[in-house]
């Protein structure tokens, strides 16, 4: 029968390849039914302007993955094969998570929260770091990495944080993780800890929040003031909770740093209920006033404290990369969860940034990172107090609070901001007790554009006004 092979001489796949393809293509999708007979190679090589060498190779791969069968005596034909089922026509629904994910994370936009200033950063001395990285991994010699992460790196960062986090540390006690969510991923496989409470601040982020909930936890929430996470309630909420998860450098969202007294208190509640304590080093490098505090790690005398890091925000979340600072008796088994199922990201992007923070280069870049937020935090601080709007705002990390009314549809402003390139982010659901949920917009400092900034805030004014009027 005559059959409809087409092939692109022109293209980089190989001629017997494409005829594979044409005619695999041809029975699934039901054109050549079962049974249906194949040209002889002579015939269809002849009609193709191919040698019968190629199309011999394509039927035989085609035989290989049973679409077809050959015999001397009936020739080539079609195999008999299930009937492939209806695709759908829509794809699946988000799940109200992914939504929330999604929305979080869209951009590039203006006042986005949780990415770095792109002009901060000396992206093309980091590429041809990274670059010379790539080539030495590939001409080193062909063996599994070590699961924990390169030693380079974990030298470097644990020197890192003993002048920067206070925190003293061996490289054995480094794990090199795929961000924050690799990090507080691989810590939960590790601790097996699932039924037993959680505390989080209340408002605290909701990725780390969904997080504890898929390991199996019970997340209870713990409020927050200016003080950060209040110790006290979490003592009367949950004393027998088996984790707490915490940002106490600079909490997130609302910026406020835990008092050394909570501190005290968390560390003497871990100690003597064999509790852990999760540190999420949220921003505490890029702290704008002062110097950072000391990581809650550093008071830890009793190994009850891990610390998790990340160069998501200092250099590019599209690196996916960060660490794990594990109390000695918890390291080895760490190593182990890593080496089975969570092992470190590749070598190259490790050993850049280790090359990276030797030179001095990372430390540089954190110093002119943190001057241009402060002179963007100003200036948008400054044109938000000549507006309306600006009314209740403070500075919160590395965003701007614009604190609103009660029951003001924080969600709402900033899917209707979205449309006009802007991507703040809404206060209420950073809150697992919505009956104690604050409205608020958070206005990201590092993406905030100078150029267009009277613009934004204009606009914001508008749409702020309209709902709170409404």
């Amino acid at each position: 029968m005559p059959l409809n092979v087409s092939i692109d001489r022109a293209a980089k796949t190989p001629l017997t390849e494409q005829i594979r393809a044409s005619i695999g293509a041809a029975i699934e999708s039901g054109v050549l039914k079962p049974g249906a007979r194949l040209p002889s190679w002579l015939d269809l090589a002849a009609q193709l302007g191919v040698s019968r060498g190629t199309v011999r190779a394509a039927y035989e791969m085609l035989v290989d993955a049973q679409f077809v069968v050959a015999s001397r005596a009936d020739g080539t034909r079609v195999c008999d094969r299930p009937a492939l089922p209806a695709r759908e026509e829509t794809p699946p629904r988000e799940t109200p998570f992914m939504e929330l994910y999604r929305e979080f994370t869209a951009g590039p936009a203006i006042f986005q929260l949780g990415v770095p200033a792109h002009e901060s950063l000396p992206a093309r001395l980091f590429s041809q770091i990274r670059s010379h990285a790539m080539r030495s991994e590939m001409r080193g010699s062909i063996q599994y990495p070590d699961p924990r992460g390169e030693l380079e790196l974990r030298r470097v960062v644990a020197a890192y944080v003993a002048i920067a986090r206070g925190i003293e540390c061996l490289p054995s006690q480094v794990i090199i993780t795929s961000g924050f969510a690799g990090g507080l991923g691989l810590l939960l496989q590790t601790l097996g800890i699932g039924g037993r409470k959680a505390w989080i601040e209340d408002p605290g982020f909701p990725f780390s929040r969904k997080g504890l909930e898929l390991a199996g936890l019970v997340p209870v929430p713990v409020p927050v003031d200016a003080s950060g996470m209040d110790v006290e309630q979490g003592l009367r909420l949950a004393p027998d909770a088996g984790v707490a998860l915490v940002t106490p450098g600079q909490h997130a969202p609302l910026g406020v740093t835990l008092s050394l007294p909570r501190r005290l208190s968390l560390l003497d509640w871990a100690a003597q209920n064999n509790a852990w304590i999760i540190e999420d080093d949220y921003l505490s490098e890029l702290q704008l006033e002062s110097r950072a505090a000391p990581a809650l790690a550093s008071l830890d005398r009793n190994g009850r404290v891990v610390h998790i890091g990340s160069f998501s925000k200092t250099i590019s979340p599209a690196l996916r990369l960060g660490f794990l600072i594990a109390p000695p008796a918890l390291a080895p088994r760490l190593g182990e969860v890593a080496a089975c199922l969570s092992p470190a990201p590749g070598p190259a992007v490790q050993l850049a940034t280790a090359e990276f923070m030797q030179q001095g280069h990372y430390l540089r870049h954190l110093r002119r990172a943190k001057r241009l937020y402060r002179s963007q935090r100003d200036e948008l601080l400054s044109a938000l107090k000549e507006r309306p709007l600006g009314a209740d705002i403070c500075s919160a990390g590395l965003a701007v609070l614009l604190r609103l009314p009660a029951g003001t549809p924080d969600v709402s402003i900033v899917r209707e901001a979205s449309m006009f390139g802007m991507s703040p982010g809404a206060l209420s659901p950073w809150y697992l007790d919505q009956a104690q949920a604050s409205s608020g917009i958070l206005l990201g400092i590092a993406t905030s554009s100078r150029r267009e900034l009277e613009r934004c805030c204009d606009r914001l004014d508008e749409i702020v006004g309209r709902f709170v009027e409404g």
